[in-house]
């Protein structure tokens, strides 16, 4: 018997990226739960304890990216966290170390996410 595959949540305030993301993922053999932004994503994550990991795009409205990460840690969320970003990924992940991946949005996410994903979830 094989293990179930990873729960990951997909934060992104635009649906369409989001759904993106997530068959990324799917297409790698993740089950994706998408969240329209980050209030959404803490009670997704408050009511469903088999998510395995994170992944959230940095730039929404409300709560960006950084933000719904430090509440997390704050709330004893200690799973992976990717964050995704349409601009350079250097400089954030400088700034948040603590942050296990921050990718950049562009022509190699679909081929980088999944691979950084399995990576961060096969570590114990």
């Amino acid at each position: 018997m094989s293990a179930a595959p990873a729960n990951i949540l997909v934060v992104d305030d635009d649906e369409f990226t989001g759904e993106l993301t997530g068959l990324i993922l799917e297409s790698a053999g993740y089950d994706t739960v998408i969240s329209l932004g980050g209030i959404d994503a803490l009670e997704k994550l408050a009511n469903d304890p088999t998510i395995n990991a994170v992944v959230s795009d940095m730039n929404m409205p409300g709560m960006d990216g950084i933000q719904l990460f430090a509440e997390l840690r704050k709330q004893g969320f200690s799973q992976p966290f990717v964050l995704l970003t349409g601009e350079e990924a250097a400089p954030l992940r400088i700034a948040h170390p603590d942050m296990q991946a921050v990718l950049t949005k562009d022509e190699q996410l679909q081929e980088v996410l999944p691979e950084v994903v399995e990576s961060l979830i096969a570590r114990p």
